[in-house]
């Protein structure tokens, strides 16, 4: 494509090229927080677009710069609108754009719903799989039936392919039923079992994923967890501060993750410090602290960073380019006023 060019990536476009790659995917976002934990990024917070009397919907805005081998910037434009399930839309729709670090022109617009998601579970999954260390992964509990514990449970399976077992939670009866036969075509080997109790997929799952729409805390009791699980705390907003205080908490980015009345945010508030977070994912990655402390309950934090986003949308770009996927936008800039 020419670099006059903007390069168009439809969703359907990036499901094609993203077919098979959770691994490709899962290592882009490894880099992603390794590159970031080296300060070469730049990562403002997000802001929230919310709306008067409606405090379920909101509209994202996640600028970043991410160094290293991508040196790219952009912004990825994410709204989600929970009521959007009961009209058969997808819950989020987001957009990416890629800016050059050289011009500071347009380079791509990608489709982003596909790109988040996929970042949002391959993060789950990467750290699922550094927090279990040994432990096998054999069974896995997700608390809400929806598009990103389908994606983290296909990640998990990716990375972890010792799965066997799935226990699944979600308020709606008939959207577990749905969820569960969406995933009973993942593998022939897995079983899956519906539960009505989130109690009940703690006692026997090792790690357990929470992907909902709550927005204040509703689980005030994992007694039902035993030290050696991890619990995967994708949507921020299930667990209460009290438990955040009892655990070996791991996160994505302390000063992000400590806003926006998140469960660590509420933690924080709570006790006047933030001296109950141990360490960052990256931390980890890196082998500076240690993989969890293992007379606590494992819970991973992410408050989702653009730099993620950067680093997927940059491999979908490449991929896009070696299979001659995509459209190029010409001639979309205007002409230099000199030239009028």
């Amino acid at each position: 494509m020419n670099k006059k060019d903007i390069t168009l990536l439809s969703g359907n476009e990036i499901l094609q090229l993203f077919e098979g790659r959770e691994l490709e995917i899962i290592e882009a976002v490894k880099s992603a927080y390794i590159i970031h934990a080296r300060g070469e990024s730049s990562l403002p917070h997000s802001s929230f677009l919310r709306f008067p009397d409606n405090e379920r919907d909101r509209i994202i805005a996640l600028p970043a710069y991410l160094g290293g081998e991508f040196n790219l910037a952009g912004i990825k434009w994410i709204s989600s609108f929970p009521g959007n399930l009961e009209k058969k839309l997808e819950r989020a729709s987001a957009v990416l754009l890629l800016n050059s670090t050289l011009t500071g022109r347009l380079e791509a617009i990608l489709e982003s719903s596909v790109i988040s998601s996929s970042r949002t579970a391959a993060s789950a999954a990467l750290a699922a799989h550094h927090l279990l260390g040994d432990k096998l992964a054999d069974r896995v509990g997700l608390i809400g039936c929806g598009l990103i514990n389908f994606e983290t449970l296909r990640f998990l399976m990716a990375i972890r392919p010792e799965i066997e077992s799935v226990f699944i939670h979600d308020l709606s009866p008939e959207r577990a039923e749905q969820f569960m036969n969406k995933c009973s075509r993942l593998s022939a080997k897995i079983k899956i079992s519906v539960l009505k109790d989130p109690a009940a997929v703690f006692s026997e799952a090792s790690v357990t994923a929470f992907a909902t729409t709550a927005i204040k805390p509703h689980i005030f009791d994992i007694s039902e967890c035993t030290p050696d699980k991890v619990i995967l705390h994708t949507s921020l907003r299930d667990l209460s501060p009290e438990i955040i205080l009892s655990a070996d908490n791991i996160v994505d980015d302390t000063d992000h993750i400590c806003r926006a009345q998140t469960s660590v945010h509420l933690a924080e508030q709570k006790s006047g410090n933030r001296n109950f977070i141990r360490c960052t994912l990256a931390d980890i990655l890196n082998r500076t602290a240690p993989q969890r402390q293992p007379e606590k309950v494992s819970v991973f934090s992410p408050f989702g960073l653009g730099v993620l986003d950067l680093a997927v949308g940059k491999l979908a770009c490449t991929l896009a380019v070696a299979e001659n996927v995509g459209t190029s936008i010409e001639s979309f800039f205007p002409t230099p006023w000199t030239e009028r």
